[in-house]
C-alpha cells in the first residue's frame, strides 16, 4: 500500500500518532513492513501479506481515528494506492 501526502503547518500530535500506527500496525495479521520518506512530498510504503490483511488495518478502530485526524489537521493533500508488488531486488 502505497500512501503519499502533503502536511499542513505544524504537529498538532501528528508525530505521536504516526509512531502510534507504526506500532499498532506491526501488530496486525499480515503485516510484513514499512518504508517511508518525507521532504514536501511523504511516501510511505507498507507491505502486507494480502488484501485481507490490508482491508482488517483500513477498519482498524485507532487507524480510523488516525484517519479521520488527517483529514481534518494533518494533510492538505493525500493519496492511497493499493500495488501488488512482483519482483523486489537490489543492493
Amino acid at each position: 500500500m502505497i500512501f503519499s501526502s502533503t502536511r499542513t503547518a505544524g504537529d498538532h500530535g501528528y508525530g505521536a500518532m504516526a509512531d502510534r500506527m507504526l506500532e499498532l500496525a506491526a501488530q496486525q495479521e499480515g503485516f510484513l513492513g514499512i518504508e517511508s520518506a518525507r521532504e514536501d512530498v511523504g511516501i510511505t510504503v507498507s507491505y502486507w501479506a494480502s488484501e485481507e490483511s490490508i482491508k482488517s488495518w483500513k477498519q482498524n478502530a485507532e487507524h480510523l481515528e488516525a484517519q479521520r485526524l488527517g483529514h481534518k489537521a494533518w494533510y492538505s493533500e493525500f493519496k492511497v494506492r493499493v500495488a501488488k508488488v512482483e519482483r523486489a531486488y537490489g543492493i
